[in-house]
């Protein structure tokens, strides 16, 4: 069965990083789509960033987190990260690793099929 790990979350400090990581198993790796997601309490799951099939070679970013965060996948590994640097308060969430199996590109979550459980990332003013 599919089964995503999401990690590396926790507490830092505004203007701080933190690398998040995702291991998938359970089918072809670079077939999907990947993604991450973030829910903040009380308000819904929104897009964080995407990225293509295969290589990896499109990627997308939600406007709050563009120059700041960077999605990439390695296939070898069956694995995917998010750096994110110069963190801010606004950025606290939990943070989901997200898989299409279509290999389309999506940025709502409805159309992925597969989920991580969930990494909790708090940046402190």
């Amino acid at each position: 069965q599919v089964q995503l790990i999401d990690s590396g979350g926790g507490l830092v400090q505004a203007g701080g990083s933190l690398r998040l990581s995702c291991v998938f198993s359970g089918e072809r790796f670079s077939t999907h789509t990947m993604g991450w997601f973030r829910q903040a309490p009380g308000k819904d799951r929104d897009f964080v960033s995407g990225i293509s099939v295969n290589g990896g070679g499109i990627t997308r970013y939600a406007d709050s987190v563009k120059g700041r965060f960077t999605i990439s996948r390695d296939n070898a590994k069956n694995e995917l990260y998010l750096q994110m640097n110069s963190l801010k308060p606004e950025d606290s969430a939990v943070y989901y690793c997200a898989a299409d199996r279509s290999g389309d590109f999506h940025s709502t979550p409805g159309w992925y099929d597969y989920w991580g459980q969930g990494t909790q990332v708090t940046v402190s003013s």
